[in-house]
């Protein structure tokens, strides 16, 4: 059984800080794997479909994409989770869309924020590989919503509503 971590909340002031990188050294060892399968966990205990380490109280370039159908989320497209580690977007379109967004750690807040339509990402697997994937539509509204966790900054900040 995988452990669920707490969620920090608005306020707190580790949603506001800039996330450090993962450093070489960290790559393919057991608390960074311990760690990603416990932001799972989490992010499937709340009804997530993405989770940054922030969230859970760690500091660190960590993100998790996974676009699925929930309760929260039911028009969601299906996809396989993906740990990004040091997740750095390398293009996005200048094409926006207009979208509903929540948040694990703002629980009662819902509203529209315009995201990139399209979006490239370089990131590295919890083995240290170096991948690059596109996204477009939810996965990449996903994508670069957890990226601001990463960055300090929180969906409210952003809305247009």
């Amino acid at each position: 059984m995988n452990t669920v971590l707490t969620v920090a909340q608005q306020g707190e002031a580790i949603l506001n800080l800039v996330a450090v990188a993962v450093s070489e050294a960290e790559f393919n060892c057991p608390w960074l794997t311990e760690l990603t399968q416990a932001m799972h966990a989490t992010m499937l205990d709340r009804n997530g479909v993405g989770i940054a380490a922030p969230q859970v109280y760690i500091s660190k370039r960590i993100i998790i994409v996974a676009s699925r159908p929930n309760v929260r989320y039911p028009d969601a497209p299906e996809m396989d989770a993906i740990v990004m580690i040091n997740p750095e977007i390398v293009f996005q379109s200048e094409q926006t869309l207009d979208g509903e967004e929540g948040c694990l750690s703002v629980p009662d807040r819902r509203g529209q924020v315009a995201r990139a339509a399209q979006i490239r990402v370089r990131y590295r697997s919890v083995q240290g590989e170096q991948i690059e994937t596109e996204f477009s539509g939810f996965p990449a509204r996903i994508v670069q919503h957890e990226v601001d966790h990463l960055n300090g900054v929180l969906f409210v900040e952003l809305l247009t509503d």
